[in-house]
């Protein structure tokens, strides 16, 4: 124990050094213990676990933050993830460098229901999963501090204890039903933040520009923390333009701070503008000066024009601009929704790297982490308040979306990249109460769309796929599912005409379709001659569901990426020919977890990502990338095909994705031709060629040009001639390994050997002995029980540096068992 807490207090002297010369905050990352149960009350957190103390509960384990509750458990084949209470608990140093200074925990995001103590002392309550809140601590703090005895058992830290609860709960949002889980936990940074006596809340900075960017208007409105009421202070502020130059200040003496307060308006000349592809921000820089010291801060601002043309596409700066975007979830492989700056930015990159310009945050406020990454990379933002499935309930569940709607606009409202205030998504699902009434649902609507209009006007409202609340919006998305839960994809074009003509302002959210990673066809689009096509491509009750109703290509599918390909290729190439649409946004960008997916063929998970959920690229990131992106690339469709199949002789497609004018194809070193890019040849720009394989190994490579640039890329198979049966038994090798890190394959094959190239059996892991498997990850070779691809399945094993035996089996067929 003495050891433990002399960690903690270098830990804490180490990181409070370091932030004293910054803004007074630190993130508390370390020192952290974790009970994934209830305790019977506060003092068992408090009490020290140990010799002497043999009540105290012994279960706690070390974490860092952030540190999601459902970290493996939210995709674990076997269980369902847990929700209900858990609890964290640190010691602090807390030394305040402010005479009448506050000390203030700030959380980033915490869920869903939170409480914080002071050794016993609850100080905080919060509802909520998704928005950011403070819990003051200054007086719990000072209490404690004047306690000799308690002092002297902490060795002068504070305890400091935290309960998070993800409990099902019909009066919360949002709804069990939604297709993504309700996490539990400290999932995103919590701050340990020193302030003097008077501090800035929020500081509103409203940047308005004119069509022509000839004018623009700066208006800054601040809310003051004070709760020593002082009645004297003065506010500097310095306005910086993108190439860090001074172009204005201001200095205004305030003796009140009881609302908010109009501090600064200035009009500027011609301000440099925002757009997604120069995202120049200025800079306000203020520092408020009081008795109770000084206090300093920054807020990043770009001046850009948005509109959403009436029966029209949308426009930036006065310019069209087609929004070619997709959608993030808050969930990573391994940490589920504690996702580390360092993730996060990774993410953000990727996707700006695949060509997107706009990106909406389903379904819930998220880090400002995210919104920063969005300004500084030219990203537009639709985000919205996770009123999501179920209904509506009662005044709790309406008073939580007023005041989540009122919390996320206040604290993104200075973001540039927020064009789209969101309202809820699928609010015409029903299930979590008796009664479904769409007038009351569309009254709460219309609530909730004049609060945002009040609270700012300089932003549009959307829903998504509520038909009855259309009208009551801005902008309204319906839902389209063009090739996946309706229809062929060549129907997308016609049913988006159709509902474009419905409304005032369309944009289409939320299309595209499952792919199981490293699973391809020799003909992906088989099943779409069983799908009704002509009619209307939205998703209906069932589906989702893998089992009865219409044939509808989620559930006849192949799941394979050679027909995710296809379907995004057309959308895209349509999209270049409909001058009215405002944009679109891909579901989602990343695999995510979702506890009402528990056959998908990665048990509890929507696969329709174009990136797999721990960042490994899918085949259609590069189609993404080939209509939307300007720096030269090309890519051969089957980086993780190995084994190709079909007749000996017979001559087989070869997709290439390039954004390049031209590219020549080479089979075993044999010049094929070179071809034209053109957007409108279906598939893959005209980029195709059928070539004859030879049997065995083969090389297709392909050297793509823009003028004089030229870019190659390369891919090695096997062609497989020879037919299979039935599976009739596994095959379990030791295919890799670097370091300490073992990747194991298992094979079906058939009697005679020969790999069963076309099989999604199920296949399951195990392993005993000194390593450990790497499961639980969401990922098509992060599952012990995951379906087949091209007769195959991987999984990773930490070795340990010791033996262990592994399994694998399948339904039907032997159990095999081999020691590595």
């Amino acid at each position: 124990m003495l050891k433990k807490i002399k960690y903690i207090l270098l830990f804490n002297l180490l990181i409070l050094s370091q932030s004293l010369s910054a803004q007074q905050s630190v993130r508390l990352t370390e020192g952290w213990e974790f009970l994934k149960q209830d305790l019977g009350g506060i003092w068992e957190a408090i009490r020290p676990v140990g010799p002497g103390n043999p009540e105290a509960v012994p279960l706690w384990q070390k974490v860092s933050l952030p540190h999601c509750v459902n970290a493996t458990d939210a995709v674990d084949p076997d269980v369902n993830y847990y929700q209900g209470p858990a609890w964290y608990r640190t010691q602090l140093l807390i030394k305040n460098p402010y005479q009448r200074g506050r000390t203030i925990l700030h959380f980033e995001g915490a869920g869903q229901k939170t409480q914080v103590y002071v050794y016993n002392t609850k100080v905080a309550v919060h509802l909520g999963g998704y928005d950011e809140w403070t819990a003051d601590i200054t007086d719990a703090v000072a209490a404690f501090q004047q306690n000799e005895a308690y002092q002297k058992q902490f060795k002068g830290m504070v305890p400091v204890s935290i309960r998070t609860d993800n409990s099902r709960d019909l009066e919360m949002i949002p709804s069990d039903l939604s297709d993504f889980n309700v996490y539990g936990g400290i999932y995103r940074y919590l701050n340990l933040v020193y302030t003097p006596a008077l501090s800035v809340d929020k500081m509103f900075v409203k940047a308005e520009v004119d069509v022509q960017g000839k004018s623009g208007k700066l208006n800054v409105t601040g809310r003051f923390y004070n709760p020593d009421n002082l009645t004297d202070a003065t506010i500097r502020f310095r306005l910086l333009d993108p190439n860090g130059k001074v172009v204005a200040s201001q200095e205004k003496k305030m003796n009140s701070f009881t609302t908010d307060l109009d501090l600064w308006n200035l009009v500027l000349s011609r301000p440099q503008l925002w757009n997604t592809d120069r995202p120049l921000q200025y800079t306000l820089n203020y520092e408020v000066t009081s008795s109770a010291g000084n206090y300093k801060g920054e807020e990043r601002i770009g001046f850009r024009h948005v509109n959403f043309i009436e029966k029209g596409p949308f426009e930036l700066n006065g310019t069209r601009l087609l929004l070619r975007g997709t959608h993030r979830h808050e969930d990573h492989s391994g940490v589920a929704a504690a996702m580390t700056e360092n993730m996060i930015r990774t993410e953000m990159q990727m996707m700006k790297d695949m060509g997107v310009n706009f990106i909406r945050l389903g379904h819930y406020q998220q880090s400002k982490i995210v919104l920063n990454l969005c300004d500084s990379l030219g990203i537009l933002v639709w985000e919205e308040i996770p009123w999501c499935r179920g209904g509506l309930g009662g005044e709790l569940y309406q008073q939580q979306a007023r005041t989540m709607l009122k919390n996320m606009i206040e604290q993104h409202y200075n973001h540039p990249s927020i064009i789209i205030w969101g309202l809820g998504n699928e609010n015409d699902w029903p299930g979590d109460f008796p009664e479904f009434d769409k007038e009351r649902i569309r009254n709460f609507m219309k609530e909730l769309n004049n609060l945002s209009h009040q609270m700012d006007a300089s932003r549009f409202t959307a829903i998504r796929r509520c038909d009855f609340c259309a009208d009551i919006v801005d902008v309204y998305s319906p839902s389209i599912w063009a090739g996946w839960y309706r229809g062929a994809y060549t129907d997308y074009k016609k049913a988006s005409e159709d509902e474009f003509a419905k409304v005032k302002r369309f944009l289409h959210v939320e299309w595209g379709g499952d792919s199981h990673a490293m699973r391809h066809s020799e003909n992906p689009d088989k099943a779409l001659s069983t799908i009704k096509t002509g009619g209307k491509a939205d998703e209906r009750a069932g589906d989702a569901s893998l089992y009865g109703g219409a044939a509808r290509i989620s559930k006849d599918g192949d799941w394979s990426e050679s027909y995710i390909v296809n379907l995004i290729d057309w959308h895209l190439k349509e999209q270049e020919n409909m001058p009215w649409l405002s944009g679109t946004a891909y579901w989602p960008f990343k695999d995510f977890s979702t506890p009402v997916r528990p056959e998908n063929p990665v048990p509890y998970m929507n696969q329709k990502g174009v990136v797999e959920r721990d960042f490994t690229k899918k085949e259609s990131y590069f189609v993404f990338q080939s209509y939307w992106t300007s720096k030269p690339m090309v890519h051969i469709y089957g980086h993780s095909w190995p084994v190709r199949w079909g007749e000996e002789g017979e001559e087989k497609m070869v997709k290439v994705y390039s954004n390049c004018s031209e590219a020549e194809i080479f089979l075993n070193g044999k010049s094929f031709g070179t071809k034209k890019r053109n957007s409108q040849d279906f598939p893959a720009s005209g980029l195709r060629w059928n070539l004859p394989f030879l049997k065995g190994e083969n090389t297709i490579k392909v050297i793509a040009r823009n003028g004089k640039t030229a870019i190659t890329d390369e891919i090695k198979f096997s062609y497989q001639t020879e037919k299979w049966e039935k599976p009739a038994k596994l095959v379990l090798t030791k295919i890799t390994q670097q370091d300490d890190t073992a990747t194991l394959e298992a094979k079906l094959v058939d009697r005679n050997g020969i790999l069963c190239l076309d099989v999604v059996n199920w296949i399951n892991f195990g392993l005993t002995g000194d390593g450990k498997l790497l499961d639980n990850q969401g990922t098509s070779s992060g599952s012990r029980k995951v379906q087949a691809y091209n007769g195959r399945a991987i999984i990773r094993v930490k070795m340990n540096k010791g033996k262990s035996i592994a399994s694998v089996s399948s339904d039907g067929l032997s159990t095999v068992f081999k020691e590595f």
